[in-house]
């Protein structure tokens, strides 16, 4: 007779089940951005035939945008009697639908503003379902280990943001609307990959009045310099269409430019999954200071290189700061409010990208490129000073 094999020790199941679940983690976080990662392409080559310009496609991130400004912490607040998982499978349905919406309203050559309707729909849960998805990471991974995890899971968003726009741009070059269909299926992702975590519930997520503690001030520093980070990429993601146009490019060549942002972003995700630490005030400036060099140079233009070059430079950074911003305000938030911290951040990122692509709408890509500029000299001030302050308290 055969020995019989003994059964695995149940801490090995534990936590072979621990990492499956941080991994699944982990892909439905990198899939939560392709619609917004494909949003400035899928949108411009959407609206491109229904209007005649493609500068209406940034008008739709800016209306997705704002929406989900409005709606992250008034939604968030919504999830505070569910099942954590469950409100963000619920919010990722909302959207999905949303942006099904938008592909048959474009599939039937419908008013624009129907377009924008739908857009809005899908933008007012998108930075709740950010909220709570980075909410449910505290209760996978031990407090240790949460930079590299969100390390390996910027450097997957990278990837997303690297590939989305690629597809995005060649389905789009064979049907705007089979490319808004693709990007509708793939968004779907979080919602059948998020683990289930039934302690991640009820009031213990959200938190209740007894918990609404005032928000320290440095959340603002670095919810501001959320901002200014999020308007320097929007000026390279949303404005991909017209600096493809401005090089004398087709339009399907708009990938180039977020191609060159997210590469630099996987190395820089990379970067800190290897290191697994939170950085200093003093190193976040110095990022934040490569960075605007980065904006700069794309500011400068006048060769596809340089331009190239220069979105390469924020992308490299944007995982070290992302990671940082999203450490310090688990940090510094209070009791309970975490999920809205989260949302908070995600607006904040969303506020820049409202700003950069208000100004490409109205005023072209010089001037939005002008406006990140702007916003990132601003955003290395304000850190600057309070880094420098916490050293001389």
């Amino acid at each position: 007779m055969a020995p019989t094999r003994a059964p695995a020790p149940a801490s090995a199941v534990s936590t072979s089940r621990a990492r499956l679940d941080v991994l699944r983690w982990q892909a439905g976080y990198g899939m939560f951005g392709v619609p917004q990662a494909a949003a400035p392409i899928a949108f411009a080559l959407v609206a491109l035939p229904l209007t005649g310009t493609a500068s209406s496609g940034a008008a739709l991130v800016l209306a997705m945008t704002a929406a989900q400004v409005l709606g992250a912490v008034p939604v968030s607040r919504l999830g505070r009697r569910w099942n954590g998982v469950r409100f963000l499978r619920a919010l990722i349905a909302v959207r999905t639908v949303a942006l099904a919406a938008v592909t048959v309203l474009a599939a039937a050559t419908a008013p624009f503003a129907l377009l924008v309707v739908a857009v809005l729909a899908a933008g007012a849960v998108n930075g709740a379902a950010y909220g709570y998805q980075r909410l449910l990471l505290n209760h996978l991974v031990e407090p240790r280990s949460l930079p590299r995890a969100l390390g390996v899971a910027a450097t997957l968003n990278e990837v997303t943001f690297a590939l989305a726009p690629v597809l995005a741009s060649v389905v789009g070059s064979v049907s705007p609307v089979w490319a808004m269909a693709a990007v509708t299926v793939l968004g779907v992702g979080p919602m059948l990959l998020m683990p289930s975590i039934p302690k991640a519930h009820g009031l213990e997520v959200g938190g209740t009045s007894r918990t609404r503690r005032r928000v320290p001030r440095a959340v603002l520093v670095w919810l501001c310099c959320a901002g200014a980070t999020g308007g320097a990429v929007a000026a390279v993601e949303v404005g991909a269409v017209s600096f493809a146009l401005s090089f004398g490019l087709e339009p399907s060549w708009a990938f180039l430019f977020a191609l060159a942002l997210c590469a630099g972003s996987v190395l820089g995700g990379i970067w800190v999954s290897v290191r697994n630490r939170m950085p200093s005030g003093r190193r976040v400036v110095g990022f934040l200071a490569a960075t605007t060099a980065g904006s700069g140079a794309t500011l400068a233009g006048g060769h596809l290189a340089l331009t190239l070059a220069g979105a390469t430079v924020i992308g490299l950074f944007l995982p070290m700061l992302g990671t940082y911003y999203s450490l310090v305000l688990d940090r510094l938030a209070p009791p309970g409010r975490r999920a809205e911290m989260f949302a908070l951040l995600r607006t904040s990122s969303s506020l820049g990208v409202i700003a950069v692509s208000g100004l490409l709408a109205a005023f072209g890509l010089r001037a939005a490129l002008l406006g990140g500029f702007a916003l990132l000299v601003l955003a290395s001030a304000l850190a600057t000073l309070h880094v420098a302050r916490r050293h001389d308290a």
